[in-house]
């Protein structure tokens, strides 16, 4: 699996470093034309009517292809192909797909309010303060309670990271698997299974594909920061051993 800050291009990945060691001033105009080069812009919280900050690749919005001037609203659907990935908000909701990846929204269009999310395939790294959001994957019902979180779905399993927040955790053909994670830094990441014992389709996983770098981005765009200490260096590891 490739991970966001190992892109093709290695300016990304520092771009996402110096984002998080807070080294993007308008006083510093080389790391300026650096963001700009590589995302369009410098990182800033996204003014109202723009929703994709970053695009590359072949991503498309309602089934046709997304543009910077496409507004994304809550009963939307996105889409990216291979080699592809999108950086976008919609309202208080702030996200980054990865390629080959199939996102359809549920929510409130006239208050950009998300209510419900499928991830039919793909990775999806997600922030938001809204409570009583509902996420589903082949195999997972996941509610959220105000979170940061990385999602991966395939047919067989997803995999799940509360990043930091409170989410309730459940295999949709085995209820009897099922946890409430509270979490401050990663804590309690799962693979969520279907065909196994009852009881048994909540399985402990490692920290995979996802940094705090990544989460320091998606949150500056709709004006906030990660709720941890950020110490500016990646998150190379679980808080707890399996």
């Amino acid at each position: 699996m490739s991970r966001f800050d190992e892109a093709d291009d290695p300016r990304r990945r520092l771009l996402i470093k110096g984002l998080a060691a807070g080294l993007f001033a308008a006083t510093v105009p080389d790391r300026e034309a650096l963001a700009w080069d590589i995302f369009g812009t410098v990182p800033h919280k996204l003014p109202l009517g723009q929703s994709i900050y970053s695009m590359r690749g072949e991503v498309l919005h309602n089934d046709k292809p997304a543009t910077f001037s496409s507004i994304i609203k809550p009963n939307d659907t996105i889409v990216t192909k291979d080699k592809s990935e999108v950086i976008f908000v919609v309202g208080g909701n702030s996200m980054i797909m990865r390629e080959n990846s199939h996102l359809k929204m549920q929510g409130d269009d006239s208050n950009f309010l998300i209510q419900g999310l499928r991830l039919f395939a793909g990775k999806l790294l997600s922030v938001s303060r809204s409570e009583g959001t509902i996420i589903k994957t082949s195999t997972a019902t996941i509610g959220i309670r105000g979170t940061g979180y990385y999602i991966e779905s395939d047919p067989e399993r997803t995999y799940f990271c509360t990043c930091y927040g409170i989410t309730d955790v459940e295999s949709t053909q085995d209820p009897t698997s099922n946890d409430r994670i509270v979490s401050k830094h990663h804590d309690n990441p799962y693979y969520i299974l279907s065909g196994e014992p009852e009881g048994k389709n909540l399985r402990p996983a490692p920290f995979i594909n996802h940094t705090d770098q990544e989460l320091k981005l998606i949150e500056t765009l709709v004006g906030r920061v990660p709720p941890f200490i950020f110490s500016g260096t990646e998150y190379t590891g679980p808080r707890r051993g399996y």
